[in-house]
């Protein structure tokens, strides 16, 4: 889209969109308490990792120590900030983050995965990689890949 206007017509409906459940079998939140976990200093980005530091109460794509790992789920508590935006997927500094330990989502890999690798989290920024083994600069998650995704698209990553 340009400007709001639609520039494109898709073949096929999207399968989702990052962060997004992706079936409808249980899922699980990190245990914080209701409200308890919000967003830090610059946000957090849906359907990526984000750490909760239990002292602060905050959460951050960036890895804090001692911090409780989960990934952000899109319940569309992010907001455009920035003028004529058109998107965004960022949860603003305080807003209130539900980061989730398991269940089935959708996620968007840069580097494409395979059904079956394990899912890493960036430690710099909780962008999600798929791997056999741990990436430098890298966390592993739980979670693994449940649907094949080129570079650059959406597979499912499921944990339970």
């Amino acid at each position: 889209m340009k400007n709001g206007i639609s520039t494109h017509l898709n073949n096929d409906l999207p399968v989702g969109v990052e962060g997004d459940f992706a079936s409808t079998n249980p899922y699980y939140s990190v245990l914080a308490g209701e409200g308890q976990i919000k967003a830090g200093d610059q946000g957090v980005i849906v359907g990526s990792f984000a750490w909760f530091d239990p002292e602060t109460g905050l959460a951050t794509n960036t890895k804090v120590a001692n911090g409780l790992i989960g990934f952000v789920r899109r319940d569309n508590t992010a907001l455009l900030n920035e003028y004529l935006a058109e998107s965004s997927l960022t949860i603003p500094k305080g807003f209130i983050v539900t980061l989730y330990d398991g269940g089935d989502f959708w996620a968007r890999f840069a580097g494409g995965a395979n059904i079956g690798q394990k899912v890493f989290a960036s430690t710099a920024n909780g962008s999600v990689a798929a791997a056999d083994t741990a990436p430098a600069g890298y966390e592993e998650t739980g979670f693994i890949v449940a649907s094949k995704a080129e570079a650059g698209a959406l597979a499912k990553i499921s944990k339970h």
